[in-house]
């Protein structure tokens, strides 16, 4: 089953898209921070990354730059929080396959990934 790293700095959405995604069979990872992030894709080769975009230490653009950087064919997905279109834009262009807006549901969580991976 495919690989996915969730990356946030609040341990309580990735316990909860753990849980989602551990249900749904894949195996999971995680980073609090950008520069963990980087360095856990570089060593875990991950399909896809759900990654915020605000975090301490390394923000999620920086952190979208290096791995797409390392790997252009990085599959990853943006969490960003109502109001941050701007962000969504440049996370577009710097290489994010998608992003989804903080609140989230579970079928918005799961079309995303069905569609990185099919």
């Amino acid at each position: 089953m495919a690989k996915i790293l969730i990356v946030d700095d609040a341990e309580f959405l990735r316990v909860r898209l753990n849980k989602i995604l551990d249900t749904e069979g894949y195996e999971v990872l995680q980073a609090e921070n950008g520069s963990k992030a980087v360095s856990t894709y570089k060593e875990a080769r991950p399909d896809v990354v759900l990654m915020d975009v605000t975090m301490p230490e390394m923000d999620g653009l920086t952190a979208l730059k290096e791995i797409v950087g390392f790997d252009p064919k990085a599959r990853v997905i943006m969490l960003t929080a109502l109001g941050q279109e701007s962000v969504v834009l440049e996370a577009v262009k710097s290489g994010a396959r998608d992003f989804i807006v903080k609140p989230f549901e579970q079928d918005r969580v799961m079309k995303a990934i069905h569609k990185l991976l099919s």
